[in-house]
């Protein structure tokens, strides 16, 4: 069933669970959901601490509503923290009836400082769909080159490249080879208060590179793509670059506002913000300047930079074609 054009490419003020109860069955080609964690976060007007049966009955009540929405070929992305990404996979998989494709694991740096624990640096980011074979993946989108055509030369290397492994990592940038885009331990930095994509009004903002790998995977142009959660409307932007339709909900009618205007200010094709290759947008750590040290000259840093790059880059071939 398709939407009505006054229901595509719309942010809608008001709770989704309601919002989708309206919308036709089997209306939606993909959803992507970063919803509250339950962790105490200070939204503007949600209350994010819920008791945990209650946060888990409310998950499964939109949860249910994300299902009767999708297409039977439809497929669903969460997001979701430590402190419920069990109970929600099992909710999702189990009680719902999706599969689970992928587990993927988001890491970023500057995570949350920690004194007790190992400090929080990642997410985790569940691929779920309708039926187990018949679903949207567009490998091709989304493919990187192999270890057999960058490291080793091998003629039996796919021209393609392949599919985008877990592991303990401190800092990317000082692992050339050890943490590729192919993995299924993804690295794109939060999106901090300095960078140039940050909103300003919503302190969880998703990197669009991040949500750019997952919407060309899983949607094609044209096709509808859902934000149950909206926020900071990141979700519809990246959307909207790519040639989709779009559809978000969110409470706040004060963030509704500015996701508007975000919206009023993209056009289709224009470029993701953020790196699309984040480990060699920042410096190493041994490019890096610590306390107390001088500062390096301006030409000095410029060379570090370059032969750092050069270090990271595909070298093309100099045979004439």
């Amino acid at each position: 069933m398709l939407l009505p054009n006054k229901e595509r490419n719309a942010i809608l003020q008001g709770d989704c669970i309601s919002g989708m109860a309206k919308l036709g069955e089997g209306s939606v080609d993909l959803v992507f959901a970063d919803p509250p964690f339950n962790i105490g976060y200070d939204y503007d007007v949600y209350h994010d601490r819920k008791d945990a049966e209650d946060y888990l009955g409310w998950t499964r009540r939109w949860g249910e509503q994300v299902r009767r929405v999708l297409k039977p070929t439809g497929t669903f992305w969460l997001a979701i923290g430590d402190e419920y990404a069990a109970e929600l996979k099992v909710l999702f998989q189990k009680d719902l009836g999706f599969d689970c494709r992928s587990w993927v694991i988001w890491y970023y740096t500057f995570g949350v400082h920690c004194t007790t624990k190992f400090s929080r640096s990642h997410a985790h980011l569940f691929q779920l769909v309708m039926h187990p074979k018949h679903f949207t993946f567009n490998s091709m989108a989304i493919r990187v080159p192999s270890a057999r055509q960058l490291v080793y030369g091998d003629a039996r290397a796919h021209p393609d490249g392949r599919m985008p492994d877990d592991t303990w990592i401190l800092r990317p940038q000082d692992l050339s080879n050890g943490f590729q885009p192919d993995e299924d331990t993804w690295y794109f930095p939060r999106v901090c208060g300095t960078f140039k994509e940050r909103a300003g009004f919503h302190g969880c903002q998703m990197p669009e590179q991040l949500l750019g790998r997952i919407i060309k995977a899983s949607s094609n142009p044209g096709e509808l793509v859902l934000d149950p959660f909206a926020g900071s409307g990141s979700t519809l932007i990246v959307a909207k670059k790519l040639g989709r339709d779009y559809l978000g909900f969110e409470l706040s009618e004060n963030y509704v506002k500015k996701i508007r205007r975000r919206l009023d200010q993209t056009k289709a094709g224009q470029a993701l913000d953020g790196a699309e290759e984040p480990t060699v947008s920042a410096p190493s750590t041994a490019q890096g300047r610590r306390l107390g040290a001088p500062r390096k000259p301006k030409r000095q840093k410029q060379a570090a930079r370059v032969q750092s790059h050069s270090q990271t880059s595909i070298r093309p071939s100099s045979t004439a074609v």
